[in-house]
């Protein structure tokens, strides 16, 4: 069986493939105004590297940042809302709260940048009451149809519809969406019930504006890279890395792309934690580092963590959909240096990407990137980069860090560069304690595993900036996000609101659970159903989301196997008080507890990739890989001679001391002074302090 994992950065487009003649790995610049060019090109490399037919391929795995960039890049669809009346500002107010609580001068993104204009938030008269979902005053049609012209007038094609209470009950907003598609068949038309139907009615809208923003775009994209592979020959199934984790078909994603819209970053952590389980070491932190930006992780014992739904936010909206826990900053090889007016040095978060890419590349940018620090510094052989397949120029990269950084600031080139590297691992740091020590874990017992194509660059200054056990540098550092894509499951969700005090539940309460949990059930297996997986492969969770009465948030707990009854639903409060203690570090065992919400979690295995063990060492030296020696310059200012290896040459059980340099077609590994390392038996690299 054939698979493929690809995974689109800002700078270049990763894939992996697995068939009976081995594992494979590729890498191919981004194309940045049509991600699909770039992927079908590939595709298509990488099945000729293998020596197969695009025919020959049985799934595709694609992680993609399209959703992701039309949040940060603000170009998505102009969106109509329709929505009750009296509530038309809801998403203008939010909750209230300002980003930075004692600054001055702040921005408030679903003002400033809002989802959906006010002037086409539309409001028409409809009500229903909680906590029955009982209808109080039935849907204005014709208001909804006035609204529809509007929409027409001002060109108008993608619509959210947003009513208070329709998590209890989607009537209205069912029937409002027969109508606008009656009225404008061809309109991207999103339900909030369908993509959050849970209750907080900010957070509920803001979801929905989201997926209404994104989607037109989102859809295209997929639809499109799904009909190009197609005409290349490629006939496999097209299946889309989730926030979550899981992967998903392009129909579901086209519809719901709040599923993906940390789909890039998703598929890192997954590959991360894979790595880690093949080094043997579960407590992790991961540092993806691409072209673009930073994605870091924290995996305590191998367990990948999902963000709490009132940490979700997209570019400063709340989207309340599950994503992995991570933080994404703009640290990457393509982050720009530069001083501002008032003189101050700084990298990033602004980036060069690919087009025109760092100064080196010779495509018209005259900006120094890190990428050009390390070519100073001799960190990068512009002979190398992608095994000798990208030729830099190192002159360009001299004369762009001498001109705007070092002579600005009366420094030399080297001192330059070193601020260069200095400054964005000190952001990425700042980063990686925000996700670790701020969160109660301690990074002394963890390994940083840095991968992306810079990541293993900054591997052991990150690990000594934060006291970091070692380092844990992958197979393949720049193919790793797509290795991870190859390692994940089919997975859907579906939640209901059932709004219920657990601890006083009686028959009938505990009949409305009952048959809640029969719908969520059924819908997740429609739609493994629709992917074609048989019944006995099928896997379905159901979690409760409970709280203490009056309490803001909700934590999840675990349902008994079977119905709810009022023996077993002390499995459900037990499981709440647990949950709460482990997170908080008390728990209220007598108090009231409610559930709010169900959310069934449908999942099916798939095949994993298989990284195969290499050759061990016959005790032999390790000159057998050496390539070169040129000089290096260090963090701490000295430049030495340092031997260049080729990684892929090395056995299991080699030890290479430092310095030294690492090199491999989709990475290149930093090894400094004073640490040695060690060729694990997949082929992957612990770097630790010698006198550790």
């Amino acid at each position: 069986m054939a698979r493929i994992g690809v995974d689109v950065g800002g700078t270049n487009t990763d894939l992996v493939l697995e068939c009976s003649h081995g594992v494979f790995y590729h890498k191919v610049p981004t194309t940045l105004k049509n991600q699909s060019i770039g992927v079908v090109d590939g595709v298509q490399g990488i099945c000729r590297k293998a020596g197969i037919a695009p025919s020959e391929v049985q799934m595709i795995v694609h992680g993609t940042t399209t959703a992701t960039n039309i949040t940060i890049e603000h170009n998505g669809s102009e969106c109509g809302m329709i929505t009750t009346q009296g509530f038309r500002d809801i998403l203008h107010i939010g909750r209230h709260k300002r980003p930075y609580n004692f600054s001055l001068h702040f921005d408030v993104p679903w003002q400033s940048q809002p989802l959906v204009k006010r002037r086409n938030r539309i409001a028409v008269r409809e009500r229903i009451l909680p906590p029955s979902g009982e209808v109080a005053e039935p849907l204005d049609e014709q208001a909804v149809r006035e609204a529809c012209a509007l929409f027409r007038k001002r060109g108008i094609n993608s619509v959210v519809i947003g009513f208070m209470f329709a998590f209890l009950n989607d009537s209205h907003e069912r029937r409002a969406k027969e109508i606008v598609l009656e009225e404008m068949p061809d309109a991207y038309v999103t339900l909030s019930s369908e993509v959050a139907n849970v209750m907080r009615e900010y957070e509920r809208f803001s979801t929905a504006a989201m997926n209404s923003y994104v989607g037109p775009k989102t859809a295209y994209y997929l639809r499109d890279l799904d009909a190009r592979l197609r005409e290349a020959g490629v006939l496999s199934k097209l299946r889309i890395m989730q926030s979550n984790g899981g992967v998903s078909t392009v129909d579901a994603c086209a519809r719901k792309p709040i599923r993906i819209l940390m789909s890039g970053p998703a598929g890192g952590v997954i590959g991360g934690a894979s790595e880690g389980e093949m080094a043997g070491t579960p407590n992790i932190i991961t540092v993806d580092i691409g072209g673009t930006s930073a994605d870091v992780s924290t995996i305590p014992g191998g367990t990948v963590k999902i963000m709490n739904p009132r940490d979700t936010y997209v570019s400063g909206h709340p989207v309340l959909t599950p994503m992995i826990d991570l933080i994404t900053i703009g640290a990457g090889g393509g982050s720009v240096a530069h001083i501002d007016a008032a003189g101050a040095f700084h990298v990033g978060p602004r980036s060069a990407g690919s087009e025109p890419g760092p100064a080196c590349y010779g495509r018209g940018g005259t900006e120094p990137t890190v990428t050009d620090a390390q070519i100073v510094l001799g960190r990068l052989d512009p002979d190398m980069a992608l095994g000798g397949d990208l030729k830099l120029d190192p002159a360009l990269s001299f004369a762009a860090v001498e001109t705007m950084i070092a002579e600005p600031l009366g420094m030399t080139v080297i001192e330059a560069a070193l601020g260069i590297i200095r400054i964005v691992n000190n952001n990425m740091a700042l980063a990686i304690r925000s996700n670790s020590v701020a969160r109660g874990i301690d990074p002394r017992e963890f390994s940083i595993m840095p991968f992306g194509g810079a990541g293993p660059l900054h591997g052991v200054a990150l690990a000594e900036a934060i006291s970091a056990r070692d380092v844990i540098v992958p197979v393949a550092p720049g193919i790793t996000a797509a290795v991870g894509l190859l390692k994940t499951d089919l997975q859907y969700e579906h939640t209901e609101a059932v709004i219920v005090e657990l601890t006083k539940a009686g028959v009938a309460e505990i009949d409305r659970i009952n048959m809640a949990l029969e719908s969520l059930r059924a819908a997740v297996r429609a739609e493994l159903d629709g992917d074609g997986i048989p019944r006995e492969q099928q896997q379905i969770t159901v979690l409760a989301e409970c709280r203490y009465h009056g309490q803001g948030f909700e934590l999840r707990a675990t349902m008994p196997d079977g119905p709810v009854t009022e023996a077993n639903r002390a499995t459900i409060l037990d499981s709440f008080h647990d949950q709460h203690q482990q997170d908080y570090g008390y728990s209220y065992r007598q108090a009231e507890v409610e559930l709010i919400t169900l959310r069934a979690i449908g999942s099916a295995s798939v095949p994993r990739i298989v990284i195969p063990k290499i050759a061990p060492t016959d005790g032999s030296s390790i000159d057998q890989a050496l390539m070169f020696v040129r000089p290096t310059t260090f963090d701490d200012g000295r430049t030495l001679e340092t031997p260049r290896y080729d990684r892929d040459k090395l056995l299991a059980g080699d030890h290479v001391p430092g310095p030294a340099i690492l090199h491999q077609h989709n990475a290149t590994t930093l090894v400094p002074p004073g640490y040695v390392a060690e060729t694990l038996d997949h082929g992957n690299t612990r770097i630790r302090a010698i006198s550790a």
